[in-house]
């Protein structure tokens, strides 16, 4: 991939450095990708309140923010529901994966998420995609994400924030993603989530 890809925003040094101090605050901290979705509402205001509230977690930091995507909904008929807005926060948390799966859900019930259709519409999903190296096939939180590398619309941002990231167990997120490719991942250089201050 060419570096002249206007779609790859990278993350300023100095927002680096600003959250590698914040960094300080946790012990031993882990590594998570955690995925954004919204079709619902106001889809970008509700990305932004999901990152808001990860970052007002406790034991959680946000360390980057991926440019935002719209993409058609998964799994259901074409114009059947609005489309999707898309996004993947890298954070360094200290919370084990079942409080951040916990966490999770509590910031999709904050934001009215109804579960009452499987690849139904919903205001907000939050997904976690990986946790540091950890495989794990526990029906409640299956790590990584058992559908990741089959999904261009998590692949896409999480290349963006991350473009030497490996999907434990099956590779890496660039290569998984030249498998899959880009399509129907449509960049909006509109819309900005902004990192949490």
């Amino acid at each position: 991939m060419s570096t002249s890809d206007p779609t790859v925003q990278p993350v300023p040094a100095s927002v680096v450095h600003q959250v590698d101090a914040a960094d300080t605050t946790l012990s031993n901290p882990k590594r998570a990708v955690i995925a954004l979705g919204s079709n619902l509402g106001n889809r970008l205001e509700t990305l932004q309140g999901a990152v808001d509230a990860l970052e007002d977690t406790p034991g959680l930091r946000v360390k980057a923010v991926s440019p935002v995507y719209e993409t058609q909904p998964w799994g259901v008929e074409p114009g059947s529901q609005p489309s999707y807005f898309n996004a993947v926060v890298l954070v360094r948390t200290t919370l084990p994966p079942t409080s951040l799966l916990e966490r999770g859900h509590a910031i999709e019930e904050a934001f009215d998420r109804v579960r009452d259709q499987r690849w139904g519409p919903r205001t907000i999903d939050v997904d976690i995609l990986a946790y540091q190296d950890v495989v794990s096939d526990d029906p409640v939180l299956t790590l990584p994400h058992p559908r990741v590398h089959e999904r261009p619309f998590v692949l896409v941002p999480w290349h963006d924030v991350d473009p030497e990231a490996e999907v434990p167990g099956r590779g890496a997120v660039s290569e998984l993603l030249a498998e899959v490719g880009r399509s129907g991942v449509a960049p909006r250089a509109d819309l900005k989530l902004r990192l949490p201050e």
